[in-house]
């Protein structure tokens, strides 16, 4: 479970979150929708702990999390190579990767279509490949909340789809808990999928069908 109450956050005199209130049991899938500097960003980081709220508590039971951030470590002298950059995303890591370790890097390789990048250094991939790699470091460890800010900014428009389409067999068959920040709900959404629309505060919390009757009485994300 997760929830936040009352949760406010302030940098200065601005104020990025004001009295966000909302509570997740596990399985949920939510996409988090808003305009930009709404403070979606903002929000996610308070849950994986690389901010602080200035008032308000965050609840959250998640044994294991995976993260990816909207702003990716895509430097081009980063030295490691695709296979070390994903191995850093395990749970317990050992001196030497195992076979059993390998076997799943190289099979996670293959679902995200990018088997014949394992030995490539990240500095010679393309800003959507690396996207990829940091997808499949995210997933990993088979975290139980998994969240994911601007997850498919980089990648083809042939491939989001079947991304979508992967995360949302992850929380059927894992009983995951997805939060996931996008501007664009077109190819994310099924119709059990919670979205909360965020503009420094909550505005709309509830289904997609729901959110679609909200946009409609004239409110908009961007």
């Amino acid at each position: 479970m997760i929830e936040y109450k009352d949760v406010s956050v302030s940098f200065g005199k601005f104020q990025a979150l004001h009295d966000v209130n909302f509570k997740l049991s596990k399985g949920d899938f939510l996409h988090i929708v808003g305009p930009n500097g709404s403070g979606k960003t903002t929000l996610v980081k308070l849950l994986v702990g690389l901010l602080k709220p200035s008032n308000g508590l965050i609840l959250n039971d998640s044994l294991r999390m995976g993260y990816l951030p909207q702003k990716l470590n895509t430097k081009t002298n980063l030295p490691m190579t695709v296979r070390e950059v994903i191995y850093s995303g395990f749970a317990k890591q050992k001196l030497i990767p195992s076979k059993e370790d390998c076997d799943l890097i190289t099979e996670w390789l293959k679902v995200m279509e990018i088997p014949q990048l394992a030995k490539e250094s990240m500095a010679y991939l393309s800003g959507g490949q690396q996207q990829r790699v940091f997808i499949i470091r995210a997933l990993i460890s088979k975290p139980d909340l998994l969240i994911l800010d601007e997850p498919t900014s980089a990648l083809d428009p042939s491939f989001r789809e079947k991304f979508y389409q992967l995360l949302h067999k992850l929380q059927l068959e894992n009983q995951m808990t997805i939060i996931h920040v996008t501007h664009d709900l077109t190819d994310a959404v099924k119709e059990d999928c919670l979205t909360m629309y965020v503009d420094q505060t909550v505005k709309f919390f509830g289904s997609y069908k729901a959110f679609h009757a909200y946009e409609h009485r004239g409110h908009h994300h961007a």
